[in-house]
């Protein structure tokens, strides 16, 4: 099969389209033909090596955890599937090697989700890993009826679709820190904008009143957003973040996001209600993986980028 890899960690230019043996297929996992493969942040960072500590890798590593596309074949004890069927994953293992920039990836029955059929392959494609770290952060800090909920980041790959899984939890207002340049993308999203940087508490209690504060806090970007969020919620415990474990000493919640069938489907189905739409600001073909990694990590990007294959 065709697939970007490395054999060292680095800069964009270590990944290269290469001719790798195709996937085994176990006993309880899917081959799916790929269609698309969301580009995430995690993605340069595994390529830089900066998950070793975390995660073992192995090489020549195939980077890329979200996928959708078609099942080509399903191993003896897969039931849930067969040939033919449009389906997507968050497909992590527990280490790092065969990912979803290629043709063909094998992934456990257990991450699979089918796809919405609202969705064409390459918004589907970036749904997976973003839509459940939204989804299992805000559950974290307890997201519910009508809260006032604060996302960082709003406006790029999590943050967007946080904005839109926070009202579909059932919070009242949702604000989002964003350039002034995303502010009506927001509004477009059911957000109320809020410019990031110095004076953010101020500009938070004037939006909400009261005591200046919000129910919960989610963070996509760390930094100074994670600094400043325990000033931004009433109760420490409901503030969270994905980046940086640093929150745990906060008093906050720390996820890692984890393959989840059950929340995956669910978030197929509010697109298919029409209650959550995943916005892509580029996709590129496979063969251009190095140009989608150079523009992620200038870290700027609105909504998601994805690649296609075939």
């Amino acid at each position: 099969m065709k697939a970007v890899s490395l054999t060292e960690f680095g800069d964009p230019d270590v990944l290269s389209v290469q001719e790798l043996p195709d996937p085994l297929v176990g006993p309880d996992f899917v081959l799916v033909q790929v269609r698309a493969a969301g580009v995430n942040p995690v993605d340069w960072k595994i390529r830089r090596g900066y998950l070793q500590g975390v995660l073992p890798h192995h090489t020549p590593l195939i980077p890329g955890w979200d996928v959708a596309g078609v099942v080509k074949a399903v191993g003896p004890a897969v039931t849930g599937y067969q040939v033919g069927d449009e389906v997507v994953a968050y497909a992590r293992e527990d280490h790092v090697q065969n990912g979803t920039y290629a043709e063909l990836v094998a992934v456990p029955e257990r991450a699979l989700a089918r796809k919405s059929r609202a969705q064409s392959f390459e918004q589907a494609a970036g749904l997976p890993l973003a839509g459940l770290t939204a989804l299992q952060l805000l559950n974290a800090v307890e997201v519910g009826e009508g809260d006032t909920v604060l996302v960082h980041a709003a406006s790029g790959g999590v943050g967007h679709l946080a904005v839109q899984i926070a009202q579909a939890l059932g919070a009242a207002r949702v604000l989002g820190t964003a350039s002034e340049r995303n502010h009506d993308y927001l509004r477009e999203l059911g957000a109320e904008p809020v410019t990031y940087g110095e004076g953010l508490p101020e500009r938070v209690a004037e939006l909400v009143g009261g005591d200046g504060t919000v129910d919960a806090a989610v963070d996509f970007i760390g930094g100074a957003a994670l600094e400043v969020s325990p000033r931004l919620v009433r109760d420490p415990a409901r503030h969270g973040s994905v980046v940086d474990t640093e929150v745990l000493n906060q008093g906050g919640r720390y996820v890692f996001v984890r393959p989840d069938t059950s929340q995956l489907n669910w978030l197929g189905e509010l697109v298919d209600a029409g209650r959550l739409r995943v916005d892509l600001q580029q996709t590129f073909p496979l063969e251009q993986a190095v140009k989608a990694h150079e523009l992620l990590e200038e870290g700027h990007v609105r909504g998601k980028l994805v690649l296609t294959v075939g």
